[in-house]
């Protein structure tokens, strides 16, 4: 089964399933999937990945935020090491382009930045670089697998973007 196949499988009992978008061009960045979509790039929900002592770790933040370091670590007690591109499919079970917080692999834990709660909806992807999915907040806060809650980690993202 593909990764969108089990992120479908994942999202059916939340009757998100029928949702999931997938276009006949790459989503594979922020800018791409933003044209896919149809949104403005801030829009989309990048998943980030990242390594703590206790394993792997996703943060989901809007497309227009990036990383604050002393945030990063005055949250988790730890510098920010991003996983490698070749260390991602295996610590997370998605590959690069497609990563997102559901079915994942057992024991990561996701985050939710703040920098997404500006917006009605968001789009994370869903398993493949061609796939979205048009989630509120609270939808995403609900389906996203091992899901910690919500925090403010990032910067330079425009609080009144709406």
């Amino acid at each position: 089964m593909s990764t969108i196949e089990n992120v479908r499988a994942y999202l059916a009992p939340f009757g998100l399933a029928e949702k999931i978008l997938e276009f006949p061009v790459s989503s594979a960045t922020v800018e791409l999937a933003a044209q896919a979509a149809g949104v403005i790039p801030a829009r989309i929900a990048k998943s980030l990945t990242f390594m703590l002592p206790d394993g792997p770790i996703i943060v989901v933040a809007a497309g227009d935020a990036r990383i604050d370091n002393p945030k990063y670590k005055a949250q988790f007690h730890a510098k920010a090491k991003m996983l490698s591109f070749d260390e991602v499919p295996e610590a997370i079970g998605h590959a690069v382009g497609g990563v997102c917080p559901f079915a994942v692999r057992p024991g990561v834990r996701c985050w939710l930045d703040v920098s997404m709660k500006r917006f009605p909806s968001v789009y994370p992807a869903c398993g493949s670089d061609n796939s979205a999915i048009e989630l509120t907040p609270e939808q995403l806060e609900s389906a996203a697998q091992n899901c910690q809650g919500w925090i403010d980690v990032c910067k330079d993202w425009d609080p009144d973007l709406r």
